[in-house]
């Protein structure tokens, strides 16, 4: 049934190879249960049904990926696009976690639509390359922010942020920091020795040592100033909280909602899901050797589509938008070629439900330089940037893009400010043919925003 479902021999390989790099992927992205938990709970959700929500939208994602498009793709909820959701749409434009979840929905309905249809594919090729990678570094540096605070490492000061002092407080916020630095620094020799799992061993090295260091007395829990036990709480998963999140996208007042903020809300998640899969995609397919002679990759409509449903299936559940992962190269790297390894990725994540106290319980600073390490990969994506004199109708849009996201903690900022000032300095320097009528339009939905906002 596998090789009639799946067709190993004609892609040249079996099932046990197929299921070592189902597990090699979740084992990359496994870290993603214990992050996005942390990140979304900021919001007031409640971080058990956030897990749940993540775990089935992954499965249902990575399901329809291995089905409809036979490829070796897993998804789950993207980085950048949960603090997009948690510290801008939530916390920055002060929209309830419904409201954000309603855009997320509303967004997986029209790429629902797009990815029927070839529109997808040609908003990607109108946005000039250099300004999509601006963004990709962009995000990168801005999830690494987040790390940085959630690790207790960066603080607030007199010239706005400084790092912070390890002996005040040393039994409590002072230990957390240092752990977090011991932990960023194993996550780093991890992938260093290329160790499959890097980012989420190194969030469970940080953990212990955390424990450890409590059996010591070295960290001493302090609930009321929001330091709490580093041991887990054994027991069953309390699957009744994703009742917490679930559905609750299509409860929303939206008396309480500016209707082109809301516009523009959507148009951001749609944004960076668009880049973020297309990129993953095609870049994952080019170190698996899967593009055809013209540079496409084939069943690239339903995979697009699957990331499309995943998106709105996960909304509704209680989740940020979901997408397929980079990590999904290292399943490929160990031979991984059709669906059958991401059914397997898929099946691990609908498992991870039962260990959901766990996952919950991990504390902020453990899970702190897996974000800083998620930075640190999509920040290398600056060196193919090109910054040269010839290209600085490009080049200055794109470091604006970079900038903006972290220094104005928004990363629809940073998509605003690049998309305006490409269209401005082209048009200045007389370049006007180069720039597309989306980009026009985008920018002209852009400037409206801060008009109205």
């Amino acid at each position: 049934m596998l090789e009639r479902v799946f067709k190993l021999s004609a892609h040249k390989t079996d099932v046990k190879t197929e299921v070592m790099a189902g597990i090699t992927t979740f084992m990359t992205m496994a870290y993603i249960l214990a992050v996005n938990p942390s990140i979304l709970s900021s919001t007031g959700m409640d971080s058990t049904a956030v897990l749940l929500a993540t775990a089935l939208a992954s499965f249902l994602g990575t399901a329809c990926m291995a089905l409809m498009a036979n490829l070796p793709f897993a998804l789950s909820a993207g980085m950048g696009l949960n603090a997009y959701m948690a510290y801008t749409v939530v916390a920055g434009y002060g929209y309830s976690w419904q409201v954000a979840l309603l855009a997320v929905f509303i967004e997986g309905l029209i790429f629902v639509v797009l990815s029927l249809t070839n529109v997808r594919e040609a908003i990607f090729n109108a946005i000039p390359l250099n300004l999509k990678r601006g963004v990709s570094v962009g995000i990168g540096l801005f999830i690494a922010f987040i790390g940085l605070q959630n690790a207790g490492l960066c603080v607030d000061s007199a010239t706005l942020v400084t790092i912070t002092s390890f002996t005040d407080n040393f039994h409590t916020a002072g230990i957390c920091a240092l752990l977090a630095l011991v932990g960023l620094f194993l996550t780093a020799v991890f992938y260093i020795h290329n160790l499959k799992g890097a980012i989420l061993f190194g969030i469970l090295a940080t953990w212990i040592l955390g424990m450890l260091c409590q059996m010591t007395g070295i960290y001493v829990p302090t609930p009321d100033a929001g330091f709490y036990s580093m041991f887990p709480t054994l027991g069953m998963t309390d699957f009744s909280k994703l009742g917490e999140t679930f559905g609750q996208c299509f409860h929303v007042d939206f008396s309480a909602v500016g209707l082109i903020n809301f516009v523009v809300v959507v148009f951001s998640f749609l944004f960076v899901d668009l880049f973020d899969t297309l990129g993953t995609l095609i870049g994952v397919a080019t170190k698996a050797d899967m593009l055809d002679e013209d540079g496409k990759l084939p069943g690239i409509k339903p995979a697009l589509l699957s990331d499309a449903i995943a998106t709105s299936a996960g909304a509704v559940l209680g989740t940020s938008t979901t997408t397929t992962f980079v990590e999904s190269a290292s399943g490929v790297a160990v031979g991984g070629r059709t669906g059958l390894t991401a059914m397997v990725t898929g099946v691990l994540f609908l498992v991870s439900t039962l260990f959901a106290p766990i996952f919950t319980a991990i504390p902020s600073f453990a899970t702190a330089p897996a974000l800083i390490m998620v930075g640190f990969l999509m920040v290398g994506t600056v060196t193919t940037i090109r910054f040269d004199l010839d290209n600085l109708t490009e080049a200055i849009p794109a470091y604006l893009a970079i900038i903006a996201m972290p220094l104005f903690y928004s990363i629809s900022e940073g998509i605003s400010l690049g998309v305006i000032s490409y269209v401005l300095l082209n048009l200045a320097a007389g370049k006007g043919k180069r720039i597309t009528p989306l980009m026009y339009v985008l920018a002209l939905l852009f400037i409206l925003k801060y008009i109205f906002l």
